[in-house]
């Protein structure tokens, strides 16, 4: 590798009036900053809509990007909205800090406002097939997204029976009756990715290459658990049976209990590691570089029994190692 340099700074840092740094032109003007520094790369934070404590590495999905980072001046810009909709909706508590709830109570009113004024239009809408890496994941996902919001935010091992299990007539049921707030989810993805795939190749023709990041682990009240919980280490009532973590050291006397559900490698492995190919395959779609967060898990991981408040307890099990 060419020796080189860059910067680290998570998109939501960017400057922005609207309350956290998106895809919008204080993106491609830190590009033209890094450029001119003569720098080689932009290191990223995970993109995906954060979950539990609002943390990247615990996300809602780890195929997903979050709306927050969509860039409403775009869809200003396209007619879907008006700059007063978006002044008026005062996003912006604070030039130094994300306020996650507010966001969400103020800013999706805006991007259902963008759905709906959109579908007047008479031009097609960009589809899964059309952009890349989203097929395979898109509509799963756009289903556990309204499901969630169909059942107040509740994680989906809180939904009913046959929701939890995926029971076919429950899916087809929930599909019917959520078609349109499953739609609004399938228009943010897409706007989400067009607007990072532009930013990207902007990047990349600057000779900027993207460093992203992928959790290893990925949080149990995701769509990616629900829709492949024989991927995880669970039990029948859909509850991890160990958790991820990492001992007790000189640092932490308990040790750290992530939380996240270990992988059922022994699954992946008769899969082919299918599930895992198309994860990366997906990243690598989307940056450069991939830094993957907690590599070493891949080699040998400390595994929590469930029950244990802290990582005392736990032991260390191997990986899959190089045969993935």
């Amino acid at each position: 590798m060419k020796r080189s340099s860059g910067i680290l700074l998570p998109v939501s840092s960017l400057p922005s009036p609207y309350g956290i740094g998106c895809f919008d032109s204080e993106a491609f003007r830190f590009v033209d900053f890094l450029a001119d520094a003569e720098q080689s790369h932009w290191q990223i934070l995970p993109l995906h809509p954060t979950g539990y404590g609002n943390s990247p590495y615990q996300a809602y999905s780890s195929f997903a990007g979050d709306p927050l980072y969509i860039d409403l001046e775009a869809l200003i810009a396209r007619g879907w909205l008006s700059r007063e909709d978006c002044d008026n909706a005062e996003l912006s508590h604070s030039p130094s800090r994300v306020d996650y709830a507010h966001l969400r109570e103020r800013r999706y009113p805006l991007l259902r406002k963008a759905f709906q004024n959109q579908r007047t239009e008479n031009n097609s809408q960009i589809g899964e097939d059309e952009l890349p890496s989203l097929s395979g994941w898109l509509y799963d996902y756009a289903l556990y997204a309204a499901l969630k919001e169909a059942h107040g935010n509740a994680p989906w091992y809180a939904w009913e029976e046959g929701l939890r299990y995926r029971h076919p007539d429950a899916l087809e049921k929930a599909r019917n009756e959520l078609a349109e707030e499953i739609a609004f989810h399938v228009f943010l993805q897409n706007r989400f990715f067009e607007q990072w795939y532009k930013l990207k190749a902007y990047a990349n023709q600057k000779g900027i290459r993207i460093i992203g990041d992928l959790p290893i682990y990925v949080a149990h009240d995701s769509a990616d658990v629900w829709s492949h919980p024989e991927l995880f280490s669970l039990d029948e009532r859909l509850q991890p049976t160990a958790v991820a973590g990492c001992p007790p050291d000189g640092f932490s006397p308990d040790g750290q209990r992530w939380g996240n559900p270990l992988y059922a490698w022994q699954v992946h492995a008769d899969t082919g590691y299918a599930w895992w190919i198309r994860r990366l395959d997906h990243a690598f779609h989307l940056f450069d570089t991939l830094r993957i967060d907690h590599f070493r898990g891949f080699d040998e991981y400390y595994a929590i029994p469930a029950t244990s408040p802290t990582a005392h307890g736990g032991h260390w099990e191997k990986g899959p190692g190089m045969q993935l």
